[in-house]
């Protein structure tokens, strides 16, 4: 199960703590350590955050995306458009959510700088990312690594960075209402030409309103079918044309079908971070099981 602020409990030989506040809107925090020595071998659906992984006990990462096979300490994806498979011997790590504004921010480049795979943090943050491992695998327990994370954050903070305010306005009003959109009449009501929009949003979000409304829809989807809901119920909740039409994108976005997308299919930490996400980040309101 997840847990409210810093508490320490998983399923599983897992040791799970969070979500917490990231030090500011559109950021949050999780955390997980390999307790039993199971290991973790999952996929990890596309979402419509930047996530930030960072291992902390000195195991590499295997990570399989649109990149390709890296081993890596930790990384960052951008807004994927299909799942991320993550291996290791035994995981310790801080995982940070955001915004696609407060990647900007915190991490000093564009989301659609960071491209379609896993980048590595020694490549964004140069030596700073080994000593934020560092600092992270010393401090005792997950209050000390949240604070830890959050500073270092908070110094790589450049509020100065921020996406233009009709760039952000539409991608907060594609997630709000499950992807369920249309990019013509959004860009009518921000003043903007359709084509002056899709230009816009696609410079500084990293992919087209209509992808992300794709993956907004996508997420609105995974609510309902954790939850147990009928595929059929959750298309037609979600936007879909049809249950086939939800079958795609699940297959694009999760390498996964409907019917195996549920709670209790998934590994114990999978369920976690799930449930943790789905309840803390990002949440669209229109969520299927709402």
């Amino acid at each position: 199960m997840g847990v409210s602020e810093a508490g320490g409990v998983g399923g599983a030989g897992w040791d799970f703590a969070g979500p917490v506040a990231g030090g500011g809107p559109g950021a949050a925090l999780i955390g997980y350590r390999d307790l039993g020595g199971a290991g973790w071998d999952y996929r990890a659906a596309a979402t419509t955050a930047v996530g930030v992984v960072i291992e902390f006990s000195g195991r590499d990462l295997t990570v399989d995306g649109a990149g390709g096979q890296r081993r890596l300490g930790g990384f960052v994806v951008g807004l994927p458009m299909g799942a991320t498979r993550i291996r290791s011997v035994s995981a310790e790590c801080v995982e940070v959510r955001l915004s696609p504004a407060r990647a900007y921010s915190l991490l000093g480049v564009a989301a659609h700088e960071l491209g379609p795979g896993a980048v590595s943090l020694d490549e964004l943050w140069g030596p700073e990312a080994y000593w934020l491992r560092e600092r992270l695998e010393a401090a005792g327990n997950w209050e000390r690594r949240f604070a830890v994370t959050k500073a270092f954050l908070a110094q790589r903070d450049r509020p100065d960075r921020v996406l233009e305010p009709e760039v952000g306005a539409a991608w907060q009003r594609i997630v709000a209402a499950g992807g369920q959109v249309r990019v013509a009449e959004l860009a009518r009501s921000l003043g903007w030409s359709r084509k002056r929009l899709w230009s816009r949003f696609e410079d500084q979000i990293g992919l087209t309103p209509k992808r992300a409304a794709m993956l907004a829809r996508f997420r609105c989807a995974t609510v309902g079918l954790l939850a147990g809901r009928p595929a059929a119920e959750v298309a037609a909740v979600c936007g879909y044309t049809d249950q086939a039409h939800l079958c795609r994108d699940v297959a694009i976005f999760a390498e996964r079908t409907p019917g195996s997308l549920r709670a209790d299919a998934l590994p114990a930490i999978a369920a976690d971070r799930d449930r943790a996400w789905g309840t803390f980040f990002q949440s669209p309101s229109r969520a299927a099981g709402r």
